[in-house]
């Protein structure tokens, strides 16, 4: 459960992604499929290099959604329903996938704006990403 000062947190670091989900997914996206090939499997036939127009779309969507999931922090679970039936439903993705996921967006941030990954930011946002994991997977069940 995200506390106040997790969404606060949360909010803060999320001013500096704000711009730069594009890059910031696309870069996240190349090292999931670079260090964790299984993740791919769902992108038979897409251009995945790491400066494909493929990959930049797909990680600004990534970066998006959480962007959206951020301004509704209160109500993650509301924000993000539709993309939690997507991927249970229609594109049937492992759920484990979203782990990989969220690693690599927690080293993109480090790599980008180490100075807003504090300790705490750092916890708070991998709270915020568990949280949002445990949406998308929740309609799986």
């Amino acid at each position: 459960v995200l506390s106040s000062q997790d969404k606060a947190n949360v909010k803060a670091v999320w001013e500096h992604v704000k711009g730069h989900e594009e890059v910031y997914g696309a870069e996240a996206l190349h090292r999931a499929f670079v260090c964790d090939p299984q993740t791919q499997t769902y992108f038979a036939g897409k251009d995945l290099k790491e400066n494909s127009a493929y990959l930049h779309g797909h990680g600004k969507k990534v970066m998006s959604a959480l962007t959206n999931a951020v301004a509704h922090i209160d109500d993650i679970e509301g924000s993000m329903s539709k993309l939690s039936d997507k991927h249970a439903h229609e594109l049937m993705v492992d759920p484990g996938n979203f782990d990989i996921l969220a690693h690599h967006i927690l080293t993109t941030m480090a790599m980008f704006m180490p100075q807003c990954l504090t300790s705490a930011n750092h916890r708070s946002v991998d709270k915020f990403l568990s949280t949002v994991k445990h949406v998308l997977t929740s309609k799986y069940r």
